[in-house]
């Protein structure tokens, strides 16, 4: 099943998108906090989205840019303001369609599927994991916290994975190190330790302070 999200602050248009949306097969969620379209983003995983250009806080644009710094997932603005400048701008920005309001929900429907056709065709699903607001894309081992990309090491990236993988989880020092180990990063416990300084640091540094719990004798969790 497909999943679409659709970001619209007036609530009859939403309602009425995701009722025949609904009625086609979609799973479909609608973003009721403006202020964290990113995070709401990456936890549904829709597979496209459908994106107003006047919101609350910062419109539609700006989301499309943030949301093009982790994520392929196919965009179709949905506005009234249909004038060329935003048509152009909403594609230079990354979207992939542009519908004007008031707008026919079979033809929108018809777009929606030939769209997501072209795009999962020959393309698998984005994936990212968010946790406390940190994206870790695993399509291409990025990592972005609040709009800014954290550069890590192999080591760094295949640990802060792992404890994401289990968020809310202790993960033992073996299971980090066995899961290093096949990835063909041979390292030992001295190793660990060193990578995970430096992971924090890094971490610390983007303003994620203490995200990394140590459980004494047993291993890490994220904090919640």
């Amino acid at each position: 099943m497909y999943k679409i999200l659709i970001v619209e602050d007036d609530s009859i248009i939403a309602g009425t998108l995701k009722n025949h949306l609904c009625q086609w097969g979609f799973e479909v969620r609608c973003i009721e906090d403006f202020k964290n379209v990113l995070e709401e983003t990456a936890d549904f995983t829709p597979h496209l989205i459908l994106l107003d250009i006047i919101l609350p806080f910062f419109n539609g644009f700006h989301w499309c840019q943030r949301i093009r710094e982790f994520s392929k997932v196919p965009i179709i603005f949905l506005s009234s303001a249909s004038d060329n400048m935003n048509i152009v701008m909403a594609m230079n920005m990354g979207g992939d369609d542009f519908i004007e309001k008031p707008f026919d929900l079979n033809v929108l429907t018809a777009k929606i599927q030939a769209l997501l056709r072209r795009s999962y065709s020959f393309q698998g699903n984005v994936n990212v994991i968010e946790h406390q607001g940190l994206l870790l894309n695993l399509s291409d081992a990025t990592v972005l916290y609040e709009g800014e990309k954290i550069d890590l090491t192999k080591n760094e990236y295949r640990i802060l994975q792992c404890l994401m993988e289990r968020a809310g989880k202790i993960v033992s020092r073996e299971d980090i190190i066995t899961k290093l180990w096949e990835d063909d990063s041979f390292i030992d416990d001295n190793t660990l330790t060193v990578n995970m300084t430096r992971l924090r640091k890094k971490l610390d540094k983007a303003g994620l302070s203490d995200l990394i719990l140590t459980k004494k004798g047993i291993g890490y969790l994220l904090k919640e």
